[in-house]
């Protein structure tokens, strides 16, 4: 075998080892080699440049292309790795600036390719001059009694690296601790430390703190202390308001009185920290107090410079609440606001509750006052009240000024129009005059109102209009290219504008409006329309007719709303009219659909007989939405009517109408009818019926179902609508449930009672004629909100909240 000839194998060697050399010669060897060609790296370096303040840092990166191996070497201003006069570059490119810039204040940083060490990239950096060190003090001199305290702050600028000041105490009377001692000899900036006196006067009685900057030892800042002898009992501390309601976007300025001494200075605090915090809100040496973003109670505080251990607080609410936009405060229409941290069972009541202002309107406003957060309207912010009157008037009030200031005002009507008389509808149901009845609704993602007006021509021919407005909050300015005139035909039947009564409340659900409607005083013809409208155009989108023969099946609800659900269905009651279960729907419980289809209803067994006693069915509570935690129906929707029976049913199968009213989950008697729209909180139902107590129904978790025996209820009772409750509470606790009593010719009465326990009476305006409310109105709903109650009347707002002092 030739192959194994030894001398044959050193001859293929040696040929191998010519071809191989031949091959690189003529640039075809090796054609899989991982070798580099030094020639063919590049370095690049990001960023090319920048601007670092002194002891600052600023990180380098640096890609390296044409070798596997992309490692690189730093340097500043050609010194590997720099030095403390130009600044240090670590093996990761980060760059640390010197203390001081040098001169010239520009270097270049250099990344050194570790294949090619030809291969380079630069970047430069300047150097911010050095900001000069400042330290200064929150007060120049202060006074202290023997033995008490004192806080002092320093706060220093341009102290990069946070190393604050030093403290030393210097006298020319004194040394050591009979100068005083300080809590700590350090502090970082902005930090207090408190000095405490001396147990005697030294002589001369002026002692100096010196606070020294750590980052630089000749900037400093002095604050003279006066100690003089202890009085006891001399000081005394003010501080005024004594509390107070802000909106997480307001501020209060306090003010503080000390007597007892020649030096009436102060300092601030907010729940004991000197100066307060972004978690508990800030107050200035002014006396200005802005309160954290989240709601919560807080104390401040003011102590005195001339005997540390007097001070004297003031308590403070701050709510997150954006706004009461719609009729009983949401959707659910519950009557609920559980963002109220001023008022609670301890502090409404007499002495520190009253009336505080009023807010003069031109007519009786039987529309909910609504009310809006942190509006800003002429460069200033306000929360704002949103107040509809029957002489077509709306009116934008600042909600908290006293005296009442009003941020703007709007008449509705045209030119040559004048609002309705109640001759003009064969009616005293509502009297004299008729404009604006329904309750308004605000969008706050537009800060816009829509509301309905009802107004006449004047002059011999007569027209009646009712229109959709589209109102700025900011300025009460028309908007969408409204108003939109209310007219349209539906199965044959004209909208009349004079016999419709627009009494329920707007709804807003989903960028759709609303509009329900009955008549005055059940003066014929009229129907139970429902129309909607598209609230970004204003343009009618669909109307429902609930009775669409003879006429009836108004759409009363005492001035409630529709209620809705997540998913945009509308719930409502009718009143008298004709029941045929298909077309139409006298004396019943619908649930609409977005486009205004019945997909369920409920009417009760005995229809006919309500229809022909005129018992309606929907003339007096609207529905409101409650979501059991057990039984049978979760989702409920929950009314009564002239019956005085509380109907609560399965919203997502609403029962038909069947013998005996099997379809309904439970329905219970409360002894008399109901006019008004209840309100639940925490489990519990609230119903205000006609010449009766304002009763409390407690839902149970395990059943479902509603104990049909009051928990409590008030010890007074109602004449004529019954009441409509209102509740603030925070959160779970705290709660308090709010009614307007109307008496005929007076003065409307606002009660306040526990809402655990409706048998305590906390406070009402009954009590003490400066807390005496405009004439009452029916149908009012309290709105309560940032610390405040607002009434509205047949003259005014009524306005109620903490006494300041």
């Amino acid at each position: 075998m030739a192959w194994r000839n030894p001398v044959n194998l050193r001859r293929i060697s040696a040929f191998a080892a010519f071809l191989a050399v031949m091959l690189v010669g003529f640039g075809c060897a090796d054609v899989k080699s991982n070798s580099t060609n030094p020639q063919s790296v590049t370095v690049t370096v990001s960023p090319t440049s920048a601007s670092v303040q002194p002891s600052a840092t600023q990180k380098f990166s640096a890609s390296v292309t044409g070798s596997s191996n992309t490692a690189v070497s730093w340097q500043v201003n050609g010194m590997a790795g720099g030095d403390s006069t130009h600044g240090m570059i670590d093996a990761t490119g980060m760059y640390t600036a010197p203390a001081v810039a040098p001169t010239p204040a520009t270097v270049t940083i250099t990344a050194i390719s570790q294949a090619n060490t030809a291969k380079s990239a630069a970047a430069q950096v300047t150097i911010a001059a050095s900001a000069v060190v400042a330290v200064s003090l929150n007060t120049p001199a202060v006074s202290v009694q023997t033995g008490n305290m004192t806080t002092l702050t320093a706060t220093v600028q341009n102290d990069a690296q946070n190393k604050g000041v030093s403290w030393t105490l210097t006298g020319a009377g004194c040394s050591a601790a009979t100068c005083g001692t300080l809590s700590s000899t350090t502090s970082s900036s902005g930090t207090g430390i408190t000095y405490t006196a001396p147990a005697t006067v030294p002589t001369p009685a002026t002692v100096t703190a010196t606070a020294t900057a750590v980052a630089d030892s000749t900037k400093n800042a002095t604050v003279t202390i006066t100690v003089t002898a202890t009085v006891t009992g001399a000081v005394a501390v003010s501080v005024s308001p004594k509390r107070a309601g802000l909106t997480t976007g307001q501020t209060q300025t306090f003010a503080a009185t000390v007597t007892g001494s020649t030096t009436t200075t102060v300092t601030w605090e907010v729940d004991t920290v000197p100066g307060g915090n972004a978690t508990v809100g800030t107050i200035s040496a002014a006396g200005v107090y802005t309160p954290p973003g989240s709601a919560g109670t807080h104390t401040v505080g003011a102590r005195a410079v001339a005997d540390s251990t007097v001070s004297a607080t003031a308590s403070v609410a701050i709510t997150d609440l954006a706004g009461m936009f719609t009729y009983h405060n949401d959707l659910s229409r519950t009557g609920v606001n559980a963002k109220e941290y001023a008022l609670n069972t301890s502090t409404v009541k007499a002495g520190t509750f009253g009336k505080r202002f009023a807010c003069a309107i031109d007519a009786s406003a039987y529309a909910q006052p609504l009310w809006v957060a942190n509006v800003s309207i002429a460069g200033a912010k306000h929360n704002v009240v949103i107040a509809a009157t029957q002489h077509d008037t709306i009116y934008a009030f600042d909600a908290d000024a006293s005296p009442c200031q009003t941020l703007w005002s709007k008449s509705l009507m045209a030119a040559g129009e004048t609002w309705v008389s109640n001759g003009d509808v064969n009616s005293t149901d509502i009297t004299p005059d008729i404009g604006i009845v329904g309750t308004p609704v605000i969008d706050p993602a537009t800060q816009t109102i829509y509301v309905v007006s009802k107004s006449k021509t004047t002059g011999a021919n007569v027209a009646f209009h009712q229109r959709l407005h589209a109102l700025n909050l900011i300025d009460g300015a028309e908007k969408l290219s409204g108003p939109q005139e209310i007219a349209f035909t539906s199965g044959g039947i004209t909208f009349d504008p004079r016999t419709q009564n627009q009494r329920c409340g707007l709804a807003l659900v989903n960028g759709v409006l609303y509009i329900a409607y009955a008549s005055h005083g059940d003066s014929p013809v009229y129907y139970g329309w429902v129309a909607s409208y598209n609230a970004s155009t204003l343009a009618l989108v669909s109307t429902f007719n609930d009775d669409p023969g003879v006429g009836f099946g108004g759409i009363w609800m005492s001035g409630g709303a529709p209620a809705a659900d997540s998913s945009n269905n509308l719930f409502l009651i009718t009143g008298n009219g004709v029941w045929n279960g298909t077309t139409q729907f006298g004396d019943s419980f619908l649930k609409l659909t977005s486009g205004l289809a019945v997909s369920s209803f409920f009417t009760p067994d005995d229809e006919s007989a309500l229809n022909a006693d005129d018992v309606d069915f929907g003339a007096g509570g609207a529905a409101i939405l409650v979501d059991a935690i057990a039984g049978p129906a979760p989702h409920l929707v929950i009314g009564g009517g002239k019956l005085g029976v509380v109907y609560v049913l399965n919203r997502d199968n609403m029962g038909g109408k069947k013998t005996n009213d099997t379809g309904a989950v439970q329905s219970f008697s409360v002894a008399d009818p109901i006019f008004a729209t209840p309100a639940f909180w925490q489990g519990t139902l609230y119903v205000g019926p006609v010449n009766d107590h304002v009763k409390a129904y407690a839902l149970s978790s395990t059943t479902g179902q509603f104990t049909t025996s009051p928990s409590s209820q008030s010890t007074g009772s109602y004449g004529f609508p019954g009441a409509t409750p209102s509740i603030s509470a925070q959160g779970t606790t705290n709660a308090v449930l709010w009614t307007i009593e109307r008496i005929n010719a007076g003065a409307a009465v606002l009660h306040a009672y526990d809402a655990t326990n409706l048998a305590t009476e906390l406070w009402n305006s009954n009590n003490s004629s400066s807390d005496h409310a405009g004439q009452a109105v029916k149908f009012t709903v309290p709105t309560v909100a940032n610390g405040k109650v607002y009434v509205g009347s047949a003259g005014e707002i009524s306005v109620y909240g903490l006494a300041p002092n």
